[in-house]
Parts: C-alpha cells; sequence; structure tokens
C-alpha cells in the first residue's frame, strides 16, 4: 500500500504540474487538475478498483491530450502499462472534432478493461460537471449532443465494470432529465 500511495502522489504531482495552467470550461473555470482527481476518485470510490495502474491512469489520462507530456515521458516515468492504457484513453488531435467523436464510438468496444474504466470515469465526471457548471459558451443543444454522444461511447464500454456503469446510468438519467430527454 505504501508503495500504491507514493506512485499515487507521483502521478498526482505530475499531473498538476502538466495541467497547472489549465482551467476547466465549466461557468466556475475550475482548475483543470480537479478533473483528473474526480475521474480517480470515481475509480476509486464508486468502482472499487485498487489496480494501481488504472488509478494512475485515472490521474495521467489528460496528459498526453492536453498537455506537452509525450508517450515516450509517460512510459519512463510510470511504466509501459500506464502509458498504454493513457493512450487508449487519448484522442488522437490530428482528426477532426467530429472524427474524435466518432473514433470514441468505434473503438470503445475494443478498449483493454483499464480503459473501459477510465473512460466510463471520465464520462461520469464531465456529465457531473456539465450538469452542475456547464460552459456559459455551450447551446442547450451542445450540451443535448455531449449528453447522447456520451451515451454512445459509455455503451460501447459496458460489460466489465457494473458499478462504474450503473454510476453513469444515474448521471446519465439526471442529465436527459434536467434537459427534458425523459
Amino acid at each position: 500500500m505504501e508503495n500504491l500511495t507514493g506512485n499515487i502522489l507521483s502521478a498526482l504531482h505530475f499531473a498538476a504540474e502538466k495541467h497547472r495552467d489549465q482551467r476547466r470550461k465549466g461557468a466556475e473555470h475550475a482548475p483543470y487538475i480537479n478533473h483528473p482527481i474526480a475521474v480517480t476518485e470515481v475509480l476509486w470510490r464508486v468502482g472499487g478498483i485498487r489496480d494501481e495502474v488504472t488509478l494512475l491512469a485515472g490521474l495521467l489520462h489528460d496528459t498526453v491530450e492536453d498537455t506537452d507530456t509525450t508517450p515516450e515521458e509517460l512510459e519512463t516515468r510510470f511504466g509501459r502499462e500506464v502509458r498504454e492504457v493513457v493512450m487508449e484513453a487519448t484522442d488522437d488531435k490530428s482528426r477532426s472534432k467530429a472524427e474524435c467523436k466518432r473514433a470514441q464510438i468505434e473503438d470503445a468496444p475494443h478498449k483493454s478493461i483499464r480503459a473501459r474504466a477510465v473512460k466510463i470515469a471520465d464520462k461520469i465526471s464531465n456529465l457531473y460537471d456539465i450538469l452542475h457548471t456547464p460552459p456559459p459558451e455551450w447551446s442547450a443543444q451542445r450540451v443535448r449532443e455531449y449528453i447522447l454522444w456520451s451515451e454512445q461511447v459509455v455503451d460501447g464500454l459496458r460489460g466489465h465494470h457494473p458499478a462504474l456503469e450503473q454510476a453513469f446510468d444515474e448521471i446519465l438519467a439526471e442529465a436527459k432529465h434536467a434537459i427534458g430527454l425523459v
């Protein structure tokens, strides 16, 4: 447990440093690091996940996509398995936004069990934030599209993490109710 705690703290410090100048899109413009922390907390508390690689990937899941972090840097610092899970959760920024969204839906059924957990926890965190502090520049249509898209992504991730899937279903139902979809 001591080694797990040390590795979690190292990943938290690394992610905090990498995301230090970033803010979330929500109305409060919270520090970005709150998101990877929330994802990892969902993995631990809701998913009951104690797998070190999955928890580290939860903290680091946006570093390659949203900062100057390279896959090689992640592997050097946290190992090959963590890099692999992070890369499974990372969008290819050379694609358009629409292509990235389509790829997430298409690729979801092919993710590893670890990456599935990180992706579901990520969607839970994002839906929670959109529901409670939506980005002020997002139209009702954009919020609706995000909610329905996240449902499609998670549908492809199902079958391995019942507690996370149930938590997603609950926040999804709350989000759909809030925008009048149910």
